[in-house]
């Protein structure tokens, strides 16, 4: 596998599995997916288009965001995703939408928090009431993060779905207020409802590998504050999501998605480091050992392992970088283990 232009990479990551196809046969209805601007969306969209055709169905999808990117509707209309400006805060604006089987709601927000956090919340309490009232007679697939999680050290293998919420600071905190706008809606309304905690996706434009590769051929410290991390292939993510909806339950499902290893940053980075012949400096001596992470045991259940390995991930993104291609300048901050966003 080697990508090494942004066509291919977007053509990967929207290239549906054989199941996702099968998927979109059972699957009754058309698909609308909220937040689709953000950085997971288009891709998501795409596949869901793909995958659709290759299915041989007839279903539409529908692509909803405020599109503050300049070119992003006319780059989705040309993979079949049908556009839709709204503001997901208004509720005049939200019952205009098309009501559709089928949903999956990415809206959120995180950075910028501190100084807003106001806003924060009702982007991610807010907007998720407006959205589950509106939707209440169909099945939801709502994304949410591992954040909600107390921080584990890397012995415990991750937090399973099992585990009892704890979110540090208020970011984390509304996106736990975003689950209970969701469960709330299920419990009233009796909408199935799948929520899905993911934790991180990889692009080679932005994510956890993007920020470690940039450091070290930058000649900067490795931030190792926190010492271990998951990260999954986007397309596996965008996969995963899509054969979710046939998972939506009522009281709703929880699903952790991230991939199977727990990943060691120093482990990661001296591979970057060879791959990139540059030595590699970490901010402090010995790692932090807090950490968020996942266990997908019961993803992995249901879907398979990941189609990308951490290995394919860490040379693709090395490669990436090193090609001197572009980048979504806009850090993970995984680093980050205060709620401090």
């Amino acid at each position: 596998m080697d990508i090494t232009t942004e066509n291919e990479l977007e053509l990967d990551l929207s290239e549906p599995s054989p199941s996702t196809v099968e998927a979109m046969k059972r699957i009754d209805g058309d698909i609308a997916i909220l937040g689709i601007g953000g950085k997971i969306g288009p891709s998501l969209g795409r596949m869901a288009a793909r995958a659709i055709a290759q299915a041989g169905v007839d279903k539409k999808v529908f692509g909803i965001s405020r599109f503050s990117e300049a070119g992003l509707k006319e780059k989705l209309e040309s993979w079949n995703v049908k556009t839709i400006s709204c503001d997901l805060l208004d509720r005049d604006d939200v019952a205009k939408l098309p009501q559709v089987p089928n949903v999956i709601f990415m809206a959120g927000r995180k950075f910028g928090t501190t100084g807003a956090e106001s806003l924060t919340w009702a982007m991610n309490v807010l907007v998720p009431a407006n959205v589950a009232n509106h939707y209440r007679t169909s099945r939801i697939v709502a994304f949410s993060t591992g954040c909600v999680y107390p921080q584990v050290e890397p012995s415990t293998g991750g937090c399973t779905e099992h585990v009892r919420p704890e979110p540090v600071g208020e970011y984390a905190q509304s996106c736990l207020g975003r689950e209970r706008m969701f469960e709330y809606h299920a419990q009233r309304f009796g909408t199935k409802t799948l929520l899905f905690r993911l934790n991180y996706a990889v692009d080679l434009r932005y994510g956890v590998l993007h920020d470690i590769a940039t450091s070290i051929w930058n000649d900067n410290p490795v931030v190792n504050v926190v010492g271990h991390f998951n990260v999954i292939w986007q397309g596996d993510v965008n996969d995963w999501a899509l054969q979710s909806l046939e998972l939506c339950e009522s009281p709703p499902r929880f699903l952790n998605v991230t991939g199977p290893e727990t990943a060691s940053i120093v482990s990661v980075a001296e591979m970057m480091g060879a791959i990139m012949n540059k030595q590699v400096r970490y901010l402090q001596q010995i790692p932090g050992n807090l950490c968020y992470l996942n266990n997908a045991a019961g993803a992995f259940s249901r879907f398979g392992y990941p189609r990308v390995t951490l290995q394919d991930m860490i040379r693709l993104q090395a490669q990436w970088i090193i090609a001197g291609n572009r980048s979504l300048n806009k850090p993970t901050h995984f680093e980050i283990n205060d709620g401090t966003f």
